[in-house]
């Protein structure tokens, strides 16, 4: 027997997992965005150089880690399991570099952060337009949804903060009140109501009505406002159509589609045009506020703190 063989087998080292974080950066944007093409565009690469990045990850890992379903990429359970721990793993790189950045008195990064419909198109463009005169190296990535998918977006880690419309009842959500906004009730200037300052509920459920989508914080209060008065519901309007944000229902109001509740805010600039009228609802004061929504349970990073504390302190 040969011992200085049986030796060198006993000390050799197996083989590992191993892989870098621009690795995972590569691979996180390919499930992420569900495409290679979109992946490579976003890393500054060929497809072909993603493509074989990824299989090399594949090979090191000693498993598939992405499927095609048609058009879309979509990682396999094993690589739902990579996707999650590289998530965390680049959040805490971005984490460092910013820490490290912040100490040598450097300001410079990405915020990522998402706003509801009313929020995110007519209140922070200005906001994070002063934002950015303090802070020029700072970009921010606005993500526009409706409040339910913000806070689902918070909640998983995609968007490190969010402005909202309303609350709900996730326990690990932390809100924070930003502004205050009013609902009124938006018709054509040219509307039979022309002339008045408050209309009837009973009135409105007569006329045809737009409605914004189910997990828009507007069409909560709207929902709550109308439980509120003789036990309405938005079951009891004329509903014609159903849109994804203010802006569409304000094309289908001046198109003569219906009439509809906005927020104020949505509806200044054609209210002074004289291109919109609005009203108060007759026996409703309908007065909702803004949220700035995180997760409790994740620290902010330096960067996100610093718009954390922009953000409350223009209220």
């Amino acid at each position: 027997m040969h011992l200085p063989h049986l030796k060198e087998a006993l000390v050799k080292p197996m083989g590992s997992i191993d892989f870098d974080l621009r690795q995972l950066e590569i691979f996180r944007n390919v499930v992420e965005l569900g495409s290679f093409s979109k992946a490579a565009n976003a890393a500054f690469l060929a497809q072909a150089s993603v493509s074989e990045r990824i299989s090399k990850l594949e090979s090191i890992i000693g498993a598939k880690l992405l499927d095609r379903l048609g058009r879309r990429v979509v990682p396999t359970k094993a690589g739902e399991l990579l996707y999650k721990h590289a998530v965390s793993l680049l959040s805490m790189k971005e984490k460092v570099c910013q820490e490290m950045e912040d100490f040598l008195g450097i300001r410079r990064g990405t915020i990522h952060m998402g706003a509801s419909t009313i929020p995110g198109e007519f209140i922070l463009p200005k906001i994070i337009g002063r934002f950015n005169e303090e802070y020029p190296s700072v970009s921010v990535i606005l993500a526009i949804s409706d409040t339910s998918d913000i806070e689902t977006r918070v909640l998983e880690g995609n968007l490190e903060l969010g402005v909202v419309g309303s609350k709900s009842s996730y326990n690990t959500l932390i809100y924070q009140e930003l502004w205050k906004d009013e609902l009124v009730l938006a018709t054509p200037a040219q509307h039979r109501w022309a002339g008045k300052k408050e209309v009837s509920i009973a009135a409105i459920s007569e006329e045809p009505f737009i409605l914004r989508e189910t997990g828009s914080g507007t069409l909560r209060h709207i929902e709550h406002y109308l439980g509120s008065l003789q036990s309405r519901t938005s079951q009891s309007l004329q509903v014609v159509a159903r849109f994804g944000s203010s802006t569409a229902i304000k094309e289908g109001i001046k198109a003569g589609l219906g009439i509809s509740i906005l927020s104020s805010r949505a509806i200044d600039a054609e209210v002074k045009t004289g291109v919109l009228k609005s009203f108060r609802v007759k026996g409703l004061s309908m007065v909702r506020s803004f949220y700035l929504v995180k997760d409790k349970r994740r620290t902010p990073s330096p960067l996100c703190q610093v718009m954390l504390d922009f953000l409350l302190s223009s209220t």
